[in-house]
């Protein structure tokens, strides 16, 4: 299985500026009550348990980007989705709290 790629939310940013969004999934696995905290617009949120049966809402052939809250879970889940035929996929390093301290501020820690 090939090894998950990396991206900081800087290298992120640089790679999709909000203008080029729309060219890649931004998938929040954490949990509703983490998303009523802090969240980022323009997220497909599918919940870290709830990926296996709703896998189907995600395209294979699309760049997903998979994000949490420090970037644990959604790692796995990148993995998850690169054994089940997805090719395109990244884990954003160091999740939300990283997007908190790099990119803005206004969203809160937890």
């Amino acid at each position: 299985m090939p090894d998950v790629l990396e991206l900081t939310p800087t290298e992120f940013c640089k790679r999709w500026p909000k203008e080029k969004r729309e060219e890649i999934t931004l998938l929040d696995v954490r949990e509703p009550a983490e998303i009523e905290i802090a969240s980022i617009p323009d997220t497909t949120i599918i919940p870290m348990m709830e990926i296996p049966n709703r896998l189907q809402e995600l395209s294979p052939d699309a760049t997903v980007v998979v994000m949490c809250h420090s970037g644990g879970r959604s790692r796995r889940v990148a993995e998850f989705l690169l054994a089940s035929g997805f090719n395109h996929v990244f884990n954003l390093s160091g999740g939300i709290d990283a997007w908190s301290q790099q990119i803005d501020p206004a969203v809160p820690r937890y």
